[in-house]
């Protein structure tokens, strides 16, 4: 079994642009104030959907707030058998300070 990897911004941003999907585990709220653009908002509610749906060998990058929560995410998306998952270290408050303009809201898109 592998293991999630932790990456700063600028990795997930290179993997990004290969398309890699990013999942926003924050609450609904707060991700419909602000997430990094294109990430799919990801929650008790519809997780197992994603998982169901999802290529489980697709790289997704996994973000929360400061980049803790979304590593129990990362292993436990490893542990539904995707293969290729990271965490995002510093979270979107770090992604929000390194890519400001790869930034949306529900509002803006």
């Amino acid at each position: 079994m592998s293991e999630f990897k932790r990456i700063p911004p600028e990795q997930a941003q290179a993997l990004r642009e290969q398309g890699a999907v990013v999942v926003d585990i924050r609450d609904q709220p707060t991700y419909a104030a602000a997430h990094i653009t294109g990430a799919r908002h990801l929650d008790n509610v519809n997780i197992a959907d994603f998982i169901h749906a999802a290529d489980l060998d697709a790289p997704v990058i996994v973000a929360c707030y400061h980049g803790n929560s979304s590593q129990s995410a990362a292993a436990y998306l490893i542990s539904q058998g995707f293969s290729d998952v990271y965490s995002l270290d510093g979270g979107f408050e770090l992604w929000r300070t390194t890519f400001p303009a790869e930034i949306s809201s529900d509002n803006s898109q």
